[in-house]
Formats: C-alpha cells, structure tokens, sequence
C-alpha cells in the first residue's frame, strides 16, 4: 500500500485518447486538450496502480473559483479528482456540463 502524500514527477507523456504530446510539470495528469487521464496511481504521483485504464473526464464541479474535473477509470471504475489547470481546455470542460 503506498504512502498518501503527493509525489511530484515530472514526465512528458502522449496522450493516449487523443495522442496529443503533452510537456508535463510535475502535477500534470490529464492531457489538456482532451481532459482524458490514465489510472495509473494508488495516491498522485506514485505510479503504483497497475490497471492502466483510460480515465474519462466524466464531470465537473465548481468550488469557488475552481473548477474541478471528475475521472472515472473505464477498465475498474475508480475515481479521481483534479483541479482544472490554466492550460486545460476549457471548451472541452464546458461539454461536459
């Protein structure tokens, strides 16, 4: 069982759904063009989880100022929630609603 603090990696990755190349920086982990994500952590950073699945951007939620992603795993049905960042899409956010 991993530990449940964040572990930052910084890893350049394509996106797997829309094959975009993205440059991460440490807390990237969805493309944001597609807002897709993979299942690949137990707790963020640690790239313990071994299913893989492809993470759908399911929904949103709004805190504050803050929009809020939800993932659901397509392979298990875990899920996730990340922060919308900057340099996210945000008409593919919008779709969502």
């Amino acid at each position: 069982m991993g530990n449940k603090r964040f572990q930052r990696k910084i890893e350049d990755f394509v996106c797997e759904k829309c094959k975009t190349e993205i440059k991460g920086n440490g807390w990237t982990n969805h493309c944001p063009k597609c807002l897709w994500s993979k299942h690949v952590d137990v707790n963020p950073g640690d790239r313990e989880e071994k299913c893989g699945g492809l993470m759908a951007p399911i929904g949103i939620l709004k805190k504050g100022d803050n929009y809020i992603i939800n993932h659901q795993c397509q392979v298990c049905g875990f899920e996730r929630q990340k922060k919308l960042e900057k340099t996210d899409n945000f008409d593919t956010l919008v779709g969502l609603i």
